[in-house]
């Protein structure tokens, strides 16, 4: 990533609009710079086992409930911040493969649960081994304190932008 183009752009705009305060681009454009490079950095872990966009995120959320490993199509949109439109796309991507599995709830016959299958515990388990791998080495940069402060700044940044 080259951060001197996000300083670069803003001394641009200083330029040529003097009456402008173009600092919050040095904050903003390299966080959606980051995004895109992390992105392209841990992206072809999931492309390998063949996973579109979001699809691990599915998988994740329901091996984080724990045993039986299973949640509503409203839930699974509630943790993953999408619609459920959204998620119901990607289990239906998901059931295609064996990974998850949609039954009627035991709780309410009319709801349906969506649920890993075995094969998709497996996959999901190998899959976090190896994402968590790729965003420790993505950090390597960063001392202890660093991610500290960071973790923090990008928690306070998020309170004040997610409603």
């Amino acid at each position: 990533m080259d951060e001197d183009r996000i300083a670069e752009i803003v001394g641009q705009w200083r330029r040529e609009r003097p009456d402008l305060d173009a600092s919050p681009l040095l904050i903003i454009g390299r966080i959606q710079q980051l995004a895109e490079a992390l992105d392209a950095a841990l992206r072809p872990t999931f492309a390998a086992a063949d996973l579109g966009n979001g699809d691990f995120n599915v998988l994740a959320a329901l091996r984080r409930e724990g045993e039986p490993y299973t949640l509503t199509a409203g839930q699974l949109s509630q943790r993953m911040l999408v619609t459920t439109g959204a998620v119901t796309k990607r289990v239906d991507r998901l059931i295609a493969r064996g990974l998850v599995s949609r039954s009627v709830s035991a709780a309410d016959a009319r709801g349906r649960v969506v649920g890993l299958t075995p094969a998709g515990v497996t996959l999901t388990d190998q899959l976090i081994e190896k994402h968590l791998a790729n965003e420790e080495a993505v950090l390597r940069g960063l001392t202890d304190n660093d991610r500290r402060a960071l973790e923090h700044l990008l928690a306070t940044l998020a309170r004040t932008v997610t409603p």
